[in-house]
This record gives C-alpha cells, sequence and structure tokens, in this order.
C-alpha cells in the first residue's frame, strides 16, 4: 500500500511541475556572437570599423575609440556612451542590411552646445539625451531617410531600443536608449 502511495504522489508531483513549467515564459536567449560598429563621422572625416564587444563583454579600447568619434564636435568634449546606444547602433546597421558606415550628424553634446542649439535650433531638447551618451543622430549612405526610420521603429517595436525621431527638413533619423517612445 505504501508503494502505491508513494508512487502516486511521484506522479501528482510530476504533473504539478510539468504544468507550473508550461507557464514559465521563457527568458530570452543571450547572443555572446561579436558585435561591430562602423561610424562615419561626418563633421570630423573620422572613422570607425571595430568589432566593440566578443565573448560576453564590452572590448575597453574600441568602446574608447568609439566615445572619441561620438565626440562633441564643438568642444571635443568625450563623455562615455551608455552600452545600450552602441548596441542600437549595431543592430540598426544589421537590420538595414549595410556595409558602409552609420553617418554621424550628432553623438555626444555637452550641457553648454546643446544649449546653444537648444536656444537657435527647433528640435532640440532641453535636456536631451545626448548630454547623457545616449543619443545618435544618423543617416546611412546607401539608404533612404525613409528606410532608415521604418528600420528604426521596428527596432524599437520588437527590440524596446528606446526612442526614434524622424528630421527629413534635417536630413537625419534620432535613436537613443532612453524610453520608448516616437516622434
Amino acid at each position: 500500500m505504501s508503494s502505491s502511495l508513494l508512487t502516486r504522489r511521484r506522479v501528482i508531483g510530476a504533473a504539478a511541475v510539468a504544468t507550473g513549467v508550461a507557464f514559465i515564459k521563457p527568458a530570452p536567449a543571450i547572443s555572446f556572437a561579436p558585435r561591430s560598429i562602423s561610424l562615419y563621422n561626418m563633421h570630423t572625416g573620422e572613422s570607425l570599423r571595430e568589432v566593440y564587444w566578443a565573448d560576453g563583454h564590452y572590448i575597453r579600447e574600441v568602446v574608447r575609440d568609439i566615445n572619441w568619434i561620438l565626440r562633441d564636435h564643438h568642444s571635443d568634449e568625450v563623455r562615455p556612451m551608455n552600452a545600450g546606444v552602441l548596441d542600437v547602433l549595431s543592430r540598426l546597421r544589421d537590420r538595414l542590411e549595410i556595409h558602409q558606415p552609420i553617418q554621424v550628424v550628432c553623438g555626444y553634446r555637452s550641457p553648454e552646445t546643446n544649449h546653444l542649439l537648444w536656444l537657435h535650433e527647433s528640435g532640440v531638447a532641453a535636456n536631451s539625451y545626448h548630454m547623457y551618451g545616449m543619443a545618435v543622430d544618423l543617416r546611412c549612405e546607401g539608404r533612404s531617410l525613409g528606410q532608415v526610420h521604418q528600420a528604426a521603429l521596428s527596432l524599437a517595436e520588437q527590440c524596446r531600443l528606446g526612442g526614434v525621431g524622424y528630421y527629413p527638413e534635417s536630413d537625419f533619423v534620432h535613436v537613443d536608449c532612453g524610453p520608448e517612445r516616437t516622434w
């Protein structure tokens, strides 16, 4: 009798575990594939094409070089860029299936530069994510601005990558790793 009770308990326990497992949402797989970036700063003429993430971590020397390329070109001030925005740029380039570098219109902006732009240009946020190293304004050779915008929107929707702004009159798309929003 005790062996059949033990067997029933095992069956009921296994069924409970199986039922519980059925309701667990699988975690997204983390890819350890290398991530690369290719940038061209339109104001300085500098470019970079490097793997910036490999074996599960960011490569410090390459990230330092990316920060230099994305510096405030008005003052040469450098700020560490948020890793999330680097991943946005890498994914965007992959989504667009381009081999040319992303053309950087604006990366980091010092608070002083941002304030001057805010005073004299429309569309500049007083508390811009550019000041925190979390945003890049860009365009891509070989793709229309509309294609770049649509690719950024699809990434934001599918991967929750942050903000996407469309500035056809200024010929760039804004991407950031802040909260999800579009304009």
